[in-house]
């Protein structure tokens, strides 16, 4: 019996390992798309546009977000998967809009931002961009899944395991109890 549950322990172990080690894959790849997204957004020479200052902070909350998803594995309080939730399922929100918004309206969109490339030239610019924030919204979302997952083993895995089952079984058995003082027709 012993034998058996170090086994499965190790199991899920290696499980949670693997989702840990992709969790951080993701995350290297978010920091990657959204600083290449940075480098094709400035390529376009919009510095003194308002929209383009406005994407380009929102790739910056974007490598946030994947630093602060970083520092809550390695660190693991509560306090670093919050922040990092909050900027992975605003910045996914928005990139998805942005992303939209380039490929529906590339011209009326590359006009709000007042590059000074050629049209043709800022457009494919523009397009490479919405593909990677088509890339990084789906990113967001694959991270997201699985900080939710690594944080619900790291709370089973806090409770010894199978804890939380056992508190449930005798919350149960307590309640049952209770219910036997009741009158007849209450019990059910």
């Amino acid at each position: 019996m012993g034998g058996l549950s170090v086994s499965v322990m190790n199991n899920n172990n290696q499980k949670h390992h693997h989702m840990h080690k992709l969790f951080l894959l993701c995350n290297y790849m978010l920091l990657g798309a959204a600083s290449s997204c940075i480098f094709l957004t400035l390529s376009l020479r919009l510095f003194p546009s308002l929209c383009g200052f406005f994407l380009i902070l929102l790739h910056v909350l974007t490598i946030l977000g994947a630093v602060s998803g970083c520092a809550a594995v390695s660190n693991g309080t509560t306090r670093w998967y919050s922040a990092h939730m909050v900027f992975t399922v605003l910045t996914a929100i928005f990139q998805g809009s942005v992303a939209v918004l380039i490929f529906t309206s590339t011209s009326n969109f590359l006009g709000r931002l007042n590059s000074y490339v050629r049209e043709e030239d800022g457009a494919v610019i523009l397009k490479l961009g919405g593909g990677l924030g088509v890339l990084i919204f789906f990113l967001e979302w694959v991270v997201l899944t699985l900080a939710f997952f690594l944080k619900y083993y790291a709370i089973v895995e806090g409770n010894g395991g199978s804890g939380a089952i056992v508190a449930m079984r005798s919350g149960k058995v307590q309640q049952d109890e209770d219910l036997k003082d009741w009158p007849w027709p209450f019990q059910v």
